[in-house]
């Protein structure tokens, strides 16, 4: 009788152990799409605000953009720096302070006289950007079973995606009623509420990702790992992303313009489905994931596809529901590239050593958000639109060859979430 009673327990228990595991799961999933979200919303407050903040100091535009060059320039440079720091640490503590520093820089930005109080403040809000992709990919990488990381991944993304795509909603109807340093301070109410979340119930998240003790003693670590060639790599190709997405986001709607007389409305709708489109192609993106270990052939069914979309774009006059309709598929197979995105990187990466190396290689988004501007805009300047869809074709296309010539690495223990991280 005994024995039948064993038997009966023994897939109870187990079965209430993968329960909790997943349930646990889901808490550390939800908290780390929540903080990305505010990340998100960080990045696109001022852009909707240009106007209101530029008659505010008394300012032109290029000196209200200095401020988002500040922003970027700080996390181009010290990013990395926040990923050895995630590593040594712990991601949480970092995760929390980068939310707590984010509060008050644009608290700061909002209430503090004086123009340039306001480029410094934004300084500090691209430090405190520099915390969010290594301490979210070193959580979900130490405590996600491998058979659903990819999903974990897309989730993440598609956080942020929304993040952008509900900010300026979100501060042009706060800034109608209190104005824009409404507008800014309840981005920063968000910010700390998010904070209070993690101190709350953050205790599921890892305080520290424990390097295994089986990890091979010549492994590269530090700077070596940083600058060896499969890093290197995916910095190259997060950069050519970056530049590419800069170039379709930024001058669609004007470079459609002056090419092939686009009217306006068209182009901002064929945009806006690329962008939303994107999005839903993110979450579809972590399905196929989970389901292939051949990443690489994602990327670059994707990249084809998206490098055909910018060349039809730059010489075909199409009508306007050919128009939505391409950048609508183009922006789902955008999306759909973002997580294998992230594992290509993930599988290059030792144990412990998540938050350094997801923050260099991230580190090329910023890069690419500084010379992505400058580049096109020149070309705009120039009367050269097609020039700018050419370019983006070519560094979609750099980044397919980067993807699909990369070393497949072989499979390491991190596939599976360290309990020693928990």
């Amino acid at each position: 009788m005994s024995s039948t009673s064993d038997s009966l327990d023994m897939p109870l228990s187990a079965e209430t152990g993968a329960d909790r595991e997943r349930g646990r799961e889901v808490k550390v999933i939800t908290l780390i799409a929540i903080a990305h979200f505010v990340s998100h919303v960080h990045i696109m407050l001022l852009p909707p605000l240009f106007g209101e903040v530029r008659e505010a100091f008394g300012v032109s535009y290029i000196q209200i953009g200095l401020a988002l060059t500040a922003f970027n320039v700080v996390s181009a440079l010290l990013q990395t720096p926040a990923g050895f720091l995630v590593d040594r640490i712990g991601p949480r503590a970092m995760l929390t302070g980068g939310l707590l520093l984010g509060t008050a820089a644009i608290t700061a930005a909002a209430l503090l006289p004086g123009y340039w109080t306001f480029v410094i403040a934004y300084g500090f809000l691209g430090l405190a950007n520099t915390v969010y992709h290594p301490a979210d990919y070193s959580i979900l990488s130490a405590t996600i079973d491998h058979r659903r990381i990819g999903k974990a991944f897309s989730i993440h993304t598609f956080a942020g995606y929304l993040g952008s795509g509900v900010t300026p909603a979100l501060v042009l109807a706060c800034a109608a009623i209190w104005g824009w340093r409404g507008g800014f301070l309840v981005a920063a109410g968000l910010s700390f509420a998010t904070a209070l979340l993690l101190i709350v119930a953050g205790s599921v998240l890892p305080r520290i990702v424990h390097k295994p003790g089986q990890q091979a003693a010549g492994g590269k670590v530090g700077l070596d790992l940083l600058l060896s060639g499969p890093v290197l790599r995916n910095l190259l190709f997060f950069f050519c992303l970056a530049m590419a997405n800069g170039g379709i986001q930024t001058f669609t709607v004007v470079g459609m313009g002056e090419i092939h007389g686009t009217p306006f409305t068209v182009a901002n709708v064929a945009l806006s489905g690329f962008l939303l489109c994107s999005a839903f192609g993110v979450l579809v993106g972590g399905i196929i994931a989970d389901r292939t270990p051949h990443h690489e052939r994602v990327a670059a069914v994707g990249f084809a596809c998206t490098s055909t979309m910018a060349i039809l774009m730059a010489w075909v006059n199409m009508p306007a529901a050919a128009l939505i309709g391409l950048l609508s598929v183009g922006g789902l197979l955008n999306g759909i590239i973002q997580p294998s995105r992230d594992m290509m990187v993930r599988a290059v990466t030792p144990p412990g050593s998540f938050g350094k190396v997801f923050g260099f290689v991230s580190t090329g988004f910023n890069l690419g958000g500084m010379v992505a501007p400058l580049l096109f805009g020149f070309l705009m300047d120039q009367h050269e639109p097609r020039a700018i869809f050419m370019i983006v074709a070519g560094f979609i296309l750099l980044a397919l060859v980067t993807a699909i010539t990369r070393t497949k690495p072989q499979s390491t223990p991190h596939g599976l979430a360290d309990s020693s991280s928990r």
